[in-house]
């Protein structure tokens, strides 16, 4: 039975519009970072549209906070919401609670479920990839002693950090690039969990689904 809940139908209701405004932050953010030639005007409403973005978020956080009726529990119990709420570039690691959805499902192994994580953590591994760069770039590109010089050196490093291969040829040296870099560690054994383990989860449903068959045929 679908869930028709205050807190659901805001979600389906919200869940098109947040997408379009994190597609909007990112694109704002990314202007304003590899665009070094933008003129002021420009790059003023780039400023507005990346907290325009931020403030829907913001507005959405604190709507679902108010229906869940939780108070301060709210915070503890959605992390996941409050660290995208706070840092929109994050939204895709949404992903993790579609996961968590398809774990849940029990009864016959559909390919489709687990086949749409293995693809939304791919694009969100795309998305948080690029926003990574962006922000390693963003504070290393000019630092004293970094080798992080062009996008292209932080879009390589992102790659590497992500796949959890880590060359070691391109590292950040300022504080906040390293703490961009812990995030990104992280979010790269995240969104790596999910796929294998939602790829793993569907082949153990489909083995257990035929031995339950070979014994029913067994008995008859």
């Amino acid at each position: 039975m679908e869930d028709d809940s205050p807190q659901e139908r805001w979600r389906r209701r919200t869940e098109i519009p947040l997408a379009v405004a994190s597609i909007l932050f990112l694109g704002a953010y990314a202007a304003r970072v590899l665009a070094h030639g933008m003129s002021y005007p420009w790059r003023d409403i780039c400023l507005v549209v990346a907290f325009g973005s931020w403030a829907l978020f913001v507005v959405d956080y604190a709507v679902r906070w108010r229906m869940s009726g939780l108070g301060l529990k709210y915070v503890r119990t959605h992390g996941l919401d409050t660290l995208v709420m706070l840092l929109p570039l994050l939204r895709p690691l949404r992903v993790v609670r579609l996961y968590e959805a398809v774990q849940l499902r029990h009864g016959e192994p559909r390919l489709s479920l687990y086949a749409r994580v293995m693809v939304y953590a791919g694009m969100s591994a795309v998305l948080l990839g690029f926003a990574g760069a962006l922000a390693v770039y963003h504070q290393e590109h000019a630092a004293p002693g970094a080798n992080i010089r062009t996008f292209g050196d932080a879009v390589w490093w992102t790659c590497t950090t992500l796949s959890t291969v880590g060359y070691g040829d391109t590292t950040p040296v300022t504080p906040v690039g390293r703490l961009v870099a812990v995030g990104m560690m992280a979010c790269g054994l995240g969104l790596l969990g999910a796929v294998t383990g939602s790829f793993s989860s569907w082949l153990i449903q489909v083995f257990t689904v035929e031995d339950d068959k070979r014994e029913e045929r067994g008995r008859r």
